[in-house]
């Protein structure tokens, strides 16, 4: 097969593999970023992929819908291509996709095991594309910030910081469910991403630390309510980001749950005062809201225009294709973020402390 490897200068051609309940909100995202075209949509369920196209985008006709996914990694016209498959189905698809040239944003998590992480990486280098885990998350204005607010020190040395992600979980997303964490179930594999994400991100605003320099943790202990099957309903933990320069204690706090109403929020919490993230997961006529206070009692709420997170993804991870330029989210940072789920995991599991260094990279 030949790929045709002629990017044209402002537009990058996308290809979405799967009718995934994200399409929702990521097909009229691409249509919308400015510099991509979507071009093509697959699902193994016949008539799927049609549907989807009809429901989410009516107006785009010039789209090709296949019911075989292979058709769509195997489509020369498609440059890139979303894998939103489930959990553990990523590793596979989106080897697929890099092997057959095509450059590749996959949904989080990136993969449910370090050693398929490092098989999409050593594939994407071989085949010289682009590959990049799907938090959208990060790409709002809100965050950038709330990054502003700690590295300015308004808040002082940061020290602990929060994170809870939940939705009340309701028939049509049982599919969630219905596998042991093992196998890619569970609210860790699902929303759990968002929170080591969030609080890997938060802890390394300390000291001066780069904003692509996420810490990680030392050790993580959780526990977890588990369903028939072994999949997670709710896990909560503590993950132990070691000591500062000045010897205080340094924790990650993280919550998520299957069993309450949807928030997303995050808070970092330093030796001045504090600063919340509301709400991480927006829509693109949200108007988000951030708030911080001081210990001598100040208190600011800050609010920003509506912003589509997808979209801004989408624009960020095709620019760095037409361009050359290298992905915000690396193949490191999503090894970690792996790293740690699968310890929080072990920790649930097990009822001990795990401690990451004992885990392998």
């Amino acid at each position: 097969m030949e790929v045709d490897n002629k990017l044209p200068s402002d537009k990058l051609k996308w290809g979405i593999l799967g009718a995934a309940r994200v399409n929702e909100r990521l097909l009229p995202a691409i249509i919308e970023a400015q510099n991509a075209q979507l071009v093509a949509i697959a699902s193994r369920r016949v008539g799927a992929a049609k549907a989807t196209l009809e429901k989410y985008a009516p107006c785009h006709g010039d789209v090709t819908c296949y019911d075989d996914m292979d058709a769509l990694i195997n489509d020369v016209n498609v440059q890139a291509i979303y894998c939103p498959m489930a959990n553990e189905e990523h590793a596979e698809w989106a080897l697929k996709a890099i092997n057959a040239g095509k450059h590749v944003l996959i949904e989080k998590p990136m993969a449910t095991t370090q050693t398929d992480i490092e098989a999409i990486e050593v594939a994407a280098i071989k085949n010289q594309v682009k590959v990049m885990e799907g938090f959208m998350y990060r790409f709002h204005p809100q965050h950038v910030r709330i990054k502003e607010i700690v590295e300015s020190g308004l808040i002082g040395d940061v020290l602990s910081a929060r994170a809870s992600y939940s939705f009340l979980m309701k028939a049509s997303r049982m599919y969630r469910i219905n596998r042991s964490m093992a196998d890619g179930g569970g609210a860790m594999w699902d929303i759990g991403p968002y929170a080591i994400h969030s609080l890997r991100w938060a802890m390394g605003l300390s000291n001066g630390a780069k904003y692509d320099q996420p810490a990680e943790p030392e050790s993580v202990v959780a526990h977890a309510k588990f369903n028939e099957v072994g999949a997670d309903i709710v896990t909560s933990g503590v993950l132990d980001f070691g000591r500062d320069a000045e010897g205080r204690a340094r924790f990650g706090h993280f919550d998520v749950s299957f069993e309450r109403s949807r928030k997303s929020e995050y808070e970092i919490i330093g030796t001045k005062g504090w600063v919340k993230c509301h709400a991480a997961w927006v829509f693109q006529n949200d108007v988000p809201v951030i708030s911080w206070a001081l210990e001598d009692g100040k208190y600011a709420e800050e609010r920003f225009a509506p912003s589509n997170h997808f979209t801004l993804e989408i624009e960020h991870f095709s620019d760095c294709v037409l361009k050359d330029k290298q992905t915000y989210l690396t193949f490191d940072d999503a090894k970690a973020n792996c790293k740690a789920i699968e310890a929080v995991l072990q920790s649930a599991a097990t009822g001990r402390l795990v401690a990451l260094a004992n885990q392998p990279d």
